[in-house]
């Protein structure tokens, strides 16, 4: 039985962050009893003043808030690459509260808010902005991602440099959705960015070989009468671009891998030294084109959904290290864009708060990943590759106090009407996954409580350097 009670009174509550009135967003201490860290043997957290400050068994804290966590998993803090947050622009689809708050059910304490807003992300003045209203949340650190081009549209480089030195720090720069097709571009970008560490993600997609494409190419593409998206799509740029990177060496990163050609690319050029890295998403993990036949919009995404062989190879990539991390490629859309035929509907799925039970289901129940190695894809490497100081760090005394407690044992059916995004637009709407985030906490302040978002946990700043 998991709850959170307050020591100070001896009776449970349901409780909120503590913050005391004026104090800038410190927060009463957090006694976590019973705890499993990465799924090992149980132990007790103190979190106070934003760390972990200790650790160990039959621990007592006066006046904490003492949260009964027995056999719940802890993991650091979740770290998304891929984060589609709409505003500004589109916020009729999402905000940077309502996915601060999807994200912090999710069991996210930080994710990276793609570029293509409107306005673009292409200037410091709008990364700055998105980074502003991410601290005002307060429930989890946004982490602005610049357009690589101005306006997105592959013609010239946007303000990369500008970017990097504002006050957001942007280190990962991306025209997600759009390909940098442009391979005199691509690699001034892959150049320009080794002067302040930075990173290039590539939504890898030849644009000429995808005019009109609506599903995976194939027999099913041709039986549903469906325009084909070919796998050598992707995996030219893919080739193309870490040959462009070794050259340069200079670190890219591509984004939502999809088919096994793939995989053998980017294991090819990680043999040869070349600085790539890797993400797939939840739904290429667990779905198949096979879903399209339905024709339902939910399952149109881009990239599109793959073979069964596409699906066991980039499974087998993530437990092998080939592929990285997990990113959710979170892409929340308004109903009118999604309640429609099949052509005319938007490509993308919600997937901040049903990231960790899918990856639960397909990696770890199945064997190819213990939680330590999901903390790894989800924490760890993502906050590296991103430069996100002070996540993905270990559960350890002295280390911030960023993390996630997860009921391995628990069930719970996808309600696209019960989710905190405003995108109902889920492809695992109906399924019935495993495990559910029971808290999240953010620098030792709790954003999630009992599955639930913590009382007056939006709208904390919290933020400090570390």
């Amino acid at each position: 039985m998991t709850g959170t009670h307050d020591t100070s009174t001896g009776t449970g509550v349901r409780t909120g962050r503590g913050t005391t009135p004026g104090d800038g967003g410190s927060t009463r201490p957090v006694l976590v009893r019973g705890v499993r860290p990465l799924g090992g043997d149980a132990t007790d957290l103190l979190l106070a003043d934003g760390i972990v400050a200790e650790t160990g068994r039959g621990m007592t804290a006066d006046g904490a808030l003492v949260v009964d966590a027995d056999g719940l998993v802890a993991l650091p803090g979740l770290v998304d690459l891929h984060t589609h947050l709409r505003e500004p622009g589109r916020e009729d689809a999402e905000t940077v509260e309502s996915g601060s708050r999807a994200a912090a059910l999710g069991g996210f304490t930080a994710v990276h808010a793609m570029a293509n807003t409107d306005p673009v992300a292409d200037t410091a003045g709008v990364v700055e902005q998105v980074w502003r209203m991410g601290r005002r949340t307060g429930l989890v650190d946004v982490r602005p991602v610049g357009a690589v081009t101005v306006g997105l549209r592959g013609e010239q480089l946007a303000e990369l440099g500008a970017m990097a030195d504002s006050a957001a720090a942007v280190r990962v720069f991306s025209d997600d959705g759009l390909c940098v097709s442009d391979a005199v571009l691509m690699r001034r970008a892959l150049e320009y960015v080794k002067a302040f560490d930075g990173v290039v993600a590539q939504h890898s997609q030849e644009p000429r070989l995808t005019e009109a494409a609506q599903m995976h190419e194939g027999e099913l593409s041709a039986v549903l009468g469906l325009r084909g998206w070919p796998a050598a799509a992707e995996e030219a740029i893919i080739a193309r671009d870490v040959l462009i990177a070794g050259h340069v060496d200079s670190h890219l990163h591509v984004c939502h891998v999809s088919t096994a050609g793939s995989v053998e690319i980017i294991r090819w050029a990680k043999s040869r030294g070349v600085r790539v890295t890797a993400e797939v998403t939840p739904h290429h993990l667990l779905l198949t084109h096979e879903e399209v036949a339905s024709f339902d919009p939910v399952f149109k995404v881009n990239p599109p959904l793959r073979t069964p062989e596409d699906v066991a190879a980039v499974r087998e990539a993530l437990a092998d290290g080939t592929i990285d991390v997990v990113a959710t490629d979170h892409a929340p859309h308004p109903a009118e864009d999604k309640d429609c035929e099949w052509d005319a509907a938007a490509a993308g799925t919600t997937g901040l708060e049903t990231a960790l039970s899918v990856v639960q289901q397909v990696m770890v129940e199945t064997g190819l990943l213990d939680w330590a190695g999901v903390a790894e894809r989800m924490s760890v490497r993502p906050a590296g590759i991103g430069r996100v100081a002070g996540h993905g760090r270990p559960i350890a005394a002295g280390e911030p106090a960023n993390l996630v407690l997860v009921d391995p044992a628990a069930r719970w059916r996808v309600d696209p009407g019960a989710l905190a995004t405003w995108g109902c637009n889920t492809a695992f709407q109906g399924s019935t996954l495993p495990g559910r985030v029971v808290a999240t906490f953010l620098r030792g302040r709790p954003t999630v409580l009992d599955g639930e978002l913590a009382e007056d946990a939006v709208g904390a700043d919290t933020a400090r350097s570390w």
